[in-house]
């Protein structure tokens, strides 16, 4: 097993579409910075036991300047598929973010954050299955050097689910099941119009920017009122 452009790969036919899907991925970057230019994004290293093929990005969430969310989104691709999966794709996302004390001792902080995702899907992608995730409040404490530093809260989802209904991903062994339909882009790349994966990556985009409490990237989706900001030393 070998890696190409930050892809984990074991076939070349299947790796070159697998690297075509992830450069559309780059371009819904830049989609959804056009609209939240709070994000910002770079290219991480993929897990290397999880499938033969994945790919990972991470998200940080910047308001005048400070930090206030972070994430990450891998994509998995098994042609085989894997237990638990309904298709040969799986998406593993994280959120970080800080709330203020009050907002994170609300005990419906997990219904809320974990709405953030699902309203996120459910307007933005084609469809998705077998959603799983937890949901951790974050209490940060300083002890010896950073005694004074303030004591911060917040939360962590953890989530991942099968993208479904995928237009123009029919040339991945596995997903043979979805018809060609005339007009798509090219091997690999999902038509954002049509909820591809683009849709995917700014269904998690929005559920960090929900968190971050900016408004909506997507109608539906309900946002806290801004966060805690984190204090400098």
């Amino acid at each position: 097993m070998r890696q190409v452009g930050g892809v984990t790969a074991a076939g070349e036919g299947t790796a070159a579409a697998f690297a075509a899907a992830v450069a559309g991925l780059r371009s819904g970057q830049e989609e959804v910075c056009a609209v939240r230019p709070e994000l910002t994004f770079e290219d991480v290293p993929a897990p290397r036991t999880l499938a033969p093929y994945a790919a990972a990005i991470a998200a940080t969430v910047r308001v005048s300047g400070t930090e206030v969310a972070s994430g990450r989104f891998v994509l998995l691709y098994d042609p085989a598929g894997q237990r638990g999966w309904p298709g040969p794709l799986r998406v593993i996302i994280y959120i970080r973010a800080d709330l203020e004390p009050e907002i994170a001792a609300d005990p419906m902080l997990g219904e809320v954050a974990w709405s953030w995702l699902t309203e996120s899907l459910d307007a933005r992608t084609s469809g998705y299955e077998a959603p799983s995730g937890t949901v951790t409040r974050v209490v940060t404490e300083g002890f010896g050097a950073k005694r004074q530093d303030p004591q911060t809260t917040g939360f962590e989802l953890r989530a991942s689910w099968s993208p479904v209904g995928l237009a123009g991903m029919n040339c991945l062994p596995g997903n043979e099941h979805v018809p060609a339909e005339p007009g798509l882009p090219g091997p690999g790349l999902p038509d954002p119009e049509q909820g591809g994966l683009n849709g995917h990556l700014a269904a998690w985009c929005g559920a960090m920017c929900a968190a971050a409490g900016l408004p909506p990237l997507v109608a539906g989706v309900t946002a806290l009122r801004p966060p805690a900001r984190r204090r400098r030393p």
